[in-house]
């Protein structure tokens, strides 16, 4: 049976993610995920592709949605060692009390135009000597109408396109297979930043219900058009375009070899040209998420390979 193993949701675009046991799956994905974007004083979104230090930071937001923390992630250094800032600096966290109702402000995410609330200098000052550049916090405002791309219509909020990435280790497995054949190291899930890690786990009547165990093949997930998980259901989008935040080292938060765009680039290259991995989906029924719910298929289609 295809159950959900992993339930991770990034709040800032960009930082690093918090696993849940648990969660509420909103038209925008999980909850508060990519609520959040750093931008520059010019209102650019800020990216690990040239900010990879982004990913040494850990947003977690309050139950009640009202405080949002940020705190260095956990050093790769000894234990209680506090994660230094750009100019080598050590950091404490920063709680922000998130607003609704500050002015909005213009904000720029891959060319189009949206909209941002700014959360404050305090904020501000942290995230600009934890990057070594002149950063803002903005949220998401209550009024966002994004429109996103891809087979089935959606919603999110500052995420690259699609509400939901989901990913099987099944595919994951395979990759670490082709790495080992080029004599490459093996990766961490965390390259990929998926919302939905999806495991098989067989059951006592496997032979029987082979059609319910579809994550034991790899990259089945490019084949679903339409799923149900736990009380919500996802409707497929596209397959996952992969860019360079995938070379970035997300403990070090540092970039670092070619891998693993370079071996992937030799078997999961699409039809449009793209180096694919993962599958994204908007949500067509918002719902509860756990780890260990069924995924479900409701539809299947022809992969877009």
């Amino acid at each position: 049976m295809a159950t959900v193993a992993e339930l991770i949701t990034y709040p800032v675009k960009g930082c690093a993610g918090t696993s849940l046991s648990s969660t509420e799956l909103t038209p925008a994905g999980l909850a508060h995920d990519r609520a959040f974007m750093v931008v520059g004083v010019d209102g650019v979104y800020r990216s690990q592709r040239r900010d990879p230090r982004l990913a040494l930071i850990r947003p977690t937001v309050s139950a009640d949605g009202r405080t949002l923390t940020l705190a260095p992630a956990t050093p790769a250094g000894p234990p209680g060692e506090a994660q230094a800032g750009a100019r080598g600096e050590a950091y404490g966290e920063v709680r922000v009390a998130v607003t609704t109702t500050a002015p909005r402000r213009d904000v720029d995410l891959f060319g189009t135009a949206y909209q941002g609330i700014d959360q404050g200098d305090e904020a501000a000052a942290w995230l600009s000597d934890f990057l070594g550049v002149p950063s803002r916090l903005v949220r998401v405002p209550p009024e966002h109408d994004r429109k996103t791309d891809g087979m089935t219509p959606g919603t999110s909020g500052y995420a690259d396109s699609s509400a939901v990435h989901l990913l099987t280790r099944a595919s994951f497995a395979l990759l670490g297979t082709r790495l080992a054949e080029q004599g490459a190291e093996p990766l961490p899930l965390d390259r990929f930043r998926p919302n939905i890690v999806v495991d098989s786990v067989p059951g006592e009547d496997a032979a029987e219900n082979a059609a319910e165990d579809w994550a034991a093949e790899p990259h089945a997930e490019d084949r679903i058009r339409r799923a149900t998980v736990g009380s919500a259901e996802l409707g497929y989008t596209k397959l996952a375009g992969r860019c360079a935040v995938t070379l970035v080292d997300q403990e070090a938060g540092a970039r670092g070899g070619p891998e693993p765009l370079r071996t992937l680039a030799t078997y999961r290259r699409a039809s449009s040209g793209s180096v694919v991995f993962g599958v994204k989906f908007s949500v067509t029924r918002p719902g509860t998420l756990s780890v260990g719910d069924e995924v479900a298929v409701a539809e299947w289609g022809v992969t877009e390979m």
